[in-house]
């Protein structure tokens, strides 16, 4: 065995060796990389290097970045073993376990739902697009067996993306495109923050080269200009929280080069118009889970005394975390240097989530920490797998419904009783109802946007308050699908209409299907949508029998 060999399973141990719990988990390690390394004693990597590397090189990314334990490991090891002529996933299982075995055939799975459809066949826009929607949900099925085959398969996929470069143009490209398509989604909507940015970083610097080029070569002469001045601005704050008897650490960050190009393609703006390219991260240790927040909140108030803050940046993810368990308390401040900074506090708890996700998540579970955050996350895989276990929405519709939750596009509005609630940006009043409830969406009549009354088909700026008005014998109408945005709002409308008006089904499933312009002109000649006109609303109402069952719907 080489010397390289040995020093990087010594390096994975040496990491294993603070997570395992006993003498037998790291035993199990080494004999996992034992019988790897025999299955794959004579094979090497493109490169020329023993395939076993690759092997440890997946372990660590699945332990460091992932945050698995010793089961994950060892699937991790074992992975690609099941392929040699001489074992099989008896002799896993046989030598491991159920659990380990079960996780190395699921890996197995995805490899083969991937490889069934890369022949090198040309294909068209849309045929690519149904093929890697269908293989996103193909892979989304293997979530109900155990979640872990998915955080190991991302690891396995990050792996992939660090040595691109050594590989041929087309097999790069088709991994480039699994990545953005599959992978860079599931890694966000599971909390996996430095997985995704490596991998976005990595789709940029393929995909779009001299805008990779020109963002690194800007955050370089920034970093060198900057630095100073960051240092300057975070001295008074870890001056005053020393002071205060906190325990903490202060980490300098600069925004991704993928979320720089983004944010210029998106808001359409140059890298100048960028204000939160710098950012600070807090990280401290509570006093006890009980006092977490309160020491958040005292944090921020200690430092936007010291700055003057923006406020139309600042958001609060504690008290709302995001769909997908991130929790930190945001703002923005203006340096003495005359730069805007972006400050991000988070406990030690928060920041293992954000940086590691739902494994994260479940660490902290076992020992007692109960969250909003994580609640959601559960609820989430929930959803996913009634929405596969319907068996009648097509991969496509299904992958729609999915990346309303896994967009980085989101928007923050607010109920009557100020609780902030995200949501993807172009949503409509009547998609807030169902992101509430779907009895509160199913009887919507109209809403009221920052206490103005407003069509359902409204859309929804950040920062808005709404309310819902609903009827007791009010239903979903048919029309509603030509402006409803998120894709889990058109899917209840459409099941409630196939519950209640099979005959309309059709109809619906058609507007749905038919180009927006088509759309627009059907509903106006049907005289379904008054977007903007507040009086038809109401004498909208007043056609509806029992008027005096409408209420406002308060949203808590």
């Amino acid at each position: 065995m080489s010397r390289k060999v040995n020093t990087e399973f010594d390096a994975l141990m040496a990491l294993a060796s603070k997570r395992c719990r006993d003498e037998s988990e790291l035993q199990d390690i080494r004999k996992a990389f034992d019988l790897a390394s025999n299955a794959h004693s004579n094979v090497l990597t493109h490169t020329g290097e023993p395939y076993i590397l690759r092997s440890v090189d997946v372990a660590r990314i699945v332990l460091e970045k992932v945050g698995l334990g010793y089961k994950s490991i060892c699937a991790a090891l074992l992975m690609d073993v099941p392929g040699n002529l001489y074992y099989t996933l008896d002799d896993i299982r046989l030598g491991f376990g159920d659990k380990i075995a079960q996780l190395v055939e699921g890996l197995q799975n995805i490899n083969k739902i991937l490889a069934s459809n890369n022949a090198s066949v040309s294909l068209g826009k849309d045929e690519e697009s149904e093929r890697q929607a269908e293989n996103f949900k193909r892979v989304l099925l293997t979530l109900g067996d155990d979640v872990r085959v998915v955080l190991i398969k991302l690891a396995d996929r990050l792996q992939d993306c660090r040595h691109l470069d050594t590989l041929p143009r087309a097999k790069r490209d088709r991994i480039l495109s699994e990545t953005m398509f599959i992978f860079i989604p599931l890694a966000h909507r599971l909390g996996l923050y430095s997985i995704k940015s490596e991998m976005e970083n990595y789709w940029l610097k393929y995909e779009q080269p001299q805008a990779y080029t020109d963002i690194m070569s800007r955050i370089d002469k920034d970093v060198l200009a900057r630095t100073r001045d960051v240092d300057e601005f975070i001295a008074p704050i870890n001056a005053a929280l020393t002071e205060k008897g906190y325990v903490f650490e202060i980490k300098k960050r600069i925004k991704t080069p993928y979320s720089i190009w983004y944010k210029m393609k998106n808001k359409g703006v140059p890298y100048e118009q960028i204000y939160d390219i710098y950012a600070v991260r807090i990280i401290f240790d509570p006093a006890s889970p009980q006092t977490e927040r309160e020491q958040a909140y005292a944090i921020y108030s200690i430092i936007t005394r010291m700055y003057t803050d923006k406020p139309s940046r600042t958001r609060d993810w504690i008290k709302q975390p995001k769909t997908n368990g991130y929790e930190a308390l945001h703002c923005t401040l203006m340096s003495k240097a005359g730069i805007w900074v972006e400050v991000q506090i988070r406990s030690r708890r928060m920041d293992d989530i954000a940086e590691k996700g739902i494994a994260a998540h479940w660490s902290y579970k076992k020992d007692g920490y109960l969250s909003e955050a994580g609640s959601d996350v559960d609820n989430w895989l929930v959803k996913i797998q009634e929405i596969l276990g319907s068996g009648d929405i097509n991969s496509l519709e299904m992958l729609d419904i999915i990346q309303d939750d896994i967009l980085p596009n989101e928007i923050v509005v607010f109920t009557p009783m100020g609780e902030q609630l995200s949501i993807p940006k172009g949503s409509t009043a009547l998609d807030f109802a169902y992101r509430i409830h779907t009895n509160i969406g199913n009887s919507a009549i109209a809403a009221k946007v920052n206490m103005k009354l407003a069509p359902l088909s409204r859309k929804l700026k950040a920062g808005d308050q709404v309310e819902i008005i609903t009827a007791r014998n009010a239903s979903p109408k048919t029309s509603w699908l030509s402006f409803l945005h998120t894709g889990s709002a058109r899917r209840k409308v459409l099941e409630y209409i196939k519950a209640n008006d099979p005959d309309a089904l059709q109809l619906a499933e058609n507007m749905i299907s038919r180009k927006p312009e088509e759309v627009s002109i059907r509903v106006n000649l049907l005289g379904i949508n008054h977007p903007g006109l507040a009086e038809e609303i109401v004498n909208a109402l007043k056609k509806i029998d029992g008027i005096e069952d409408v209420s406002i719907s308060e949203l808590q």
